[in-house]
């Protein structure tokens, strides 16, 4: 049977790489934990279908060529160091054209002890985390993509649902206030650079874009009397790409983590539904998964 490779591309995974400035002055330390994947493409098909390993940077190497750029350039923001290792690959090996490298930034929160920020000591407090994706294709440029990930947030109440499509197989009854939780997963597409240069001109973009896609999202959720999560994520992407000019699209993903009344006049005509609601049970699944991109007018397909 005649038969082709369609696409390959290989490398390593999970990576942990973990780096502390110490600045010797102060004796303030700050710690980054990371965990880094880079996946290479290029002139790479003989291995697959010849068993040529010539054409093969060893998955080994390529972990120890991530600890040895993170020893010798700044890890942070991501943005630049997963650049830098995209455009370390694509430059060393002429046979590699394409290097995929995704960055996933743990979060770790500097201790206040005694009312006072401590210089080298931390708490994990919360699974949010900060991720990238970049893609350094040679002769093209970096693609950049910036997340949110895993940041659980809930509402109590000024969350409603109602006016949607009524049939047979319809139970779900509608709801002017309600309970509203998610785990926030958003991402922004930064436009095309050029080289690692230009990524490095302004370096601070990256922190800047973070934190206000961050405060937008906290600020609208807690803040917006929502008629949908629909509603809500696109206003929240909508200000993200006002806020932050050169980013072109904004996509978000949102899990319904559903709390449903739990129905008590079985045992002693005991109320909490409605207005008398107070016990809830957390549900697992099934749930809603709402998702969008929002891009500007200028990219958006007709």
């Amino acid at each position: 049977m005649a038969s082709k490779l369609g696409a390959a591309r290989y490398g390593k995974d999970n990576v942990r790489v973990y780096k502390v400035h110490r600045d010797q002055k102060t004796g303030v330390q700050t710690v980054v934990e990371m965990t880094v994947c880079c996946l290479l493409e290029g002139d790479i098909e003989t291995s697959y279908t010849k068993a040529d390993n010539s054409v093969v940077v060893a998955t080994d190497s390529i972990k120890n060529t991530i600890f040895i750029l993170a020893k010798q350039h700044p890890v942070t923001p991501p943005e630049l160091f997963g650049s830098i290792i995209g455009s370390h690959f694509i430059e060393k090996y002429s046979h590699i054209h394409v290097a995929h490298v995704s960055i996933i930034t743990h979060r770790w929160t500097r201790m206040t002890v005694d009312g006072k920020p401590h210089p080298h000591s931390f708490l994990r407090d919360g699974a949010e985390t900060r991720n990238v994706q970049v893609d350094v294709t040679e002769g093209k440029g970096i693609d950049i993509a910036s997340s949110i990930a895993g940041l659980h947030v809930l509402k109590s109440t000024a969350s409603q649902f109602w006016g949607f499509v009524r049939d047979e197989y319809t139970t779900l009854p509608e709801v002017r206030d309600r309970i509203l939780s998610t785990e926030v997963d958003a991402t922004w597409r930064w436009k095309l650079f050029d080289n690692v240069s230009q990524v490095q001109a302004d370096t601070a973009r990256f922190d800047n874009a973070w934190s206000a896609a961050r405060e937008i999202t906290l600020n609208t959720f807690a803040k917006e009397n929502s008629a949908s999560v629909q509603a809500t994520m696109y206003n929240m992407a909508e200000m993200i790409l006002g806020a932050v000019p050169q980013v072109e699209s904004v996509d978000y993903s949102l899990p319904n983590k559903h709390y449903f009344e739990v129905d008590l006049k079985w045992h002693k005509g005991l109320k909490n539904t409605g207005q008398d609601a107070e016990v809830y049970a957390p549900q697992s699944g099934p749930n809603g998964l709402i998702k969008c991109t929002v891009v500007r007018p200028s990219t958006a397909k007709l």
